[in-house]
Protein backbone atom coordinates (compact mmCIF):
# COMPACT_ATOMS: atom_id res chain seq x y z
CA UNK A 1 0.00 0.00 0.00
CA UNK A 2 1.08 3.24 -0.93
CA UNK A 3 0.96 6.49 0.84
CA UNK A 4 1.40 10.41 -0.06
CA UNK A 5 3.55 13.05 1.31
CA UNK A 6 4.43 16.32 -0.14
CA UNK A 7 7.98 16.07 -1.24
CA UNK A 8 8.24 19.83 -1.15
CA UNK A 9 8.34 19.74 2.42
CA UNK A 10 12.12 19.66 4.29
CA UNK A 11 10.81 16.78 5.97
CA UNK A 12 8.37 13.45 5.46
CA UNK A 13 5.55 13.32 7.89
CA UNK A 14 3.41 10.22 8.13
CA UNK A 15 0.15 9.27 9.67
CA UNK A 16 0.32 7.00 12.97
CA UNK A 17 -1.72 5.96 15.85
CA UNK A 18 -0.60 4.73 19.08
CA UNK A 19 -2.37 2.74 22.02
CA UNK A 20 -1.92 2.95 25.55
CA UNK A 21 -3.55 1.97 28.37
CA UNK A 22 -6.72 4.31 28.73
CA UNK A 23 -7.18 5.25 24.95
CA UNK A 24 -5.32 5.67 21.09
CA UNK A 25 -4.04 8.56 20.07
CA UNK A 26 -3.23 10.15 16.66
CA UNK A 27 -0.09 11.10 15.55
CA UNK A 28 1.59 13.44 13.01
CA UNK A 29 5.55 11.88 12.94
CA UNK A 30 8.93 13.05 11.03
CA UNK A 31 10.27 9.66 9.00
CA UNK A 32 13.51 9.51 10.11
CA UNK A 33 16.20 6.91 9.18
CA UNK A 34 18.77 8.50 11.42
CA UNK A 35 16.73 7.58 14.36
CA UNK A 36 17.42 4.49 16.03
CA UNK A 37 14.64 4.37 17.94
CA UNK A 38 11.10 6.20 17.53
CA UNK A 39 10.28 9.14 19.91
CA UNK A 40 6.86 10.11 20.57
CA UNK A 41 5.72 13.38 22.73
CA UNK A 42 5.20 12.57 26.24
CA UNK A 43 2.18 15.11 26.67
CA UNK A 44 0.85 12.72 23.89
CA UNK A 45 1.71 9.35 25.98
CA UNK A 46 0.39 10.79 28.71
CA UNK A 47 -2.83 11.43 27.75
CA UNK A 48 -3.68 7.90 26.74
CA UNK A 49 -2.35 6.44 29.42
CA UNK A 50 1.25 6.32 30.03
CA UNK A 51 3.31 7.10 33.02
CA UNK A 52 6.91 7.96 32.61
CA UNK A 53 7.46 6.97 35.96
CA UNK A 54 6.84 3.18 34.88
CA UNK A 55 9.36 3.35 32.14
CA UNK A 56 11.21 0.09 31.17
CA UNK A 57 14.29 2.15 31.54
CA UNK A 58 16.34 5.62 30.91
CA UNK A 59 18.14 6.76 27.83
CA UNK A 60 20.46 9.65 26.92
CA UNK A 61 19.27 10.60 23.85
CA UNK A 62 21.43 13.00 21.50
CA UNK A 63 18.84 16.32 20.19
CA UNK A 64 18.59 19.19 18.73
CA UNK A 65 19.17 20.93 21.94
CA UNK A 66 22.18 18.55 23.38
CA UNK A 67 21.72 15.88 25.16
CA UNK A 68 18.70 14.81 27.36
CA UNK A 69 17.85 11.79 29.89
CA UNK A 70 14.46 10.54 28.58
CA UNK A 71 12.25 7.74 29.47
CA UNK A 72 12.12 4.48 26.86
CA UNK A 73 7.83 3.34 27.44
CA UNK A 74 6.98 0.07 25.93
CA UNK A 75 3.76 1.06 23.87
CA UNK A 76 1.21 -1.61 23.19
CA UNK A 77 0.93 -0.74 19.36
CA UNK A 78 2.17 1.10 17.31
CA UNK A 79 0.87 1.96 13.54
CA UNK A 80 1.73 3.86 10.57
CA UNK A 81 2.30 3.26 7.01
CA UNK A 82 -0.24 0.04 6.74
CA UNK A 83 2.28 -1.66 9.64
CA UNK A 84 2.01 -2.43 12.83
CA UNK A 85 4.47 -2.84 15.86
CA UNK A 86 3.55 -4.43 19.29
CA UNK A 87 5.16 -3.81 22.50
CA UNK A 88 7.74 -1.38 21.08
CA UNK A 89 10.21 0.43 23.19
CA UNK A 90 10.09 4.06 21.93
CA UNK A 91 11.71 7.05 23.48
CA UNK A 92 8.87 9.37 25.79
CA UNK A 93 10.33 12.91 25.08
CA UNK A 94 8.92 16.37 25.57
CA UNK A 95 9.05 18.27 22.51
CA UNK A 96 9.50 22.01 21.83
CA UNK A 97 6.84 23.91 21.64
CA UNK A 98 8.31 24.87 17.79
CA UNK A 99 8.12 21.13 16.59
CA UNK A 100 6.05 20.83 13.56
CA UNK A 101 5.31 16.51 14.86
CA UNK A 102 4.60 14.59 17.47
CA UNK A 103 7.96 12.85 17.10
CA UNK A 104 10.20 10.61 15.21
CA UNK A 105 9.38 7.35 13.30
CA UNK A 106 12.71 5.26 13.55
CA UNK A 107 14.32 2.86 12.39
CA UNK A 108 12.95 -0.17 15.25
CA UNK A 109 9.45 0.56 13.17
CA UNK A 110 11.27 0.36 9.88
CA UNK A 111 13.79 -2.74 10.73
CA UNK A 112 13.16 -6.12 8.47
CA UNK A 113 11.06 -4.21 5.86
CA UNK A 114 11.70 -2.73 2.43
CA UNK A 115 11.04 1.61 2.80
CA UNK A 116 10.43 2.70 -0.92
CA UNK A 117 10.52 7.05 -1.00
CA UNK A 118 9.48 7.83 -3.99
CA UNK A 119 10.12 12.15 -4.44
CA UNK A 120 9.31 12.27 -8.14
CA UNK A 121 5.26 10.86 -7.57
CA UNK A 122 5.07 12.15 -3.53
CA UNK A 123 4.69 8.38 -2.59
CA UNK A 124 5.80 6.20 0.47
CA UNK A 125 5.56 2.53 1.08
CA UNK A 126 6.33 0.17 3.59
CA UNK A 127 6.47 -3.69 3.25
Amino acid sequence: MKFSFNPQYGLVYVDAEVEGPTGTGSLLLTLDTGAGRSVISLPKLLRIGYDPSQAVTQTTATTASGMVSAPIIRVLRLKALGQERTDLDIIGHSLPPTASSDGLLGLDFLRGLTLTLDFCNGEIELV
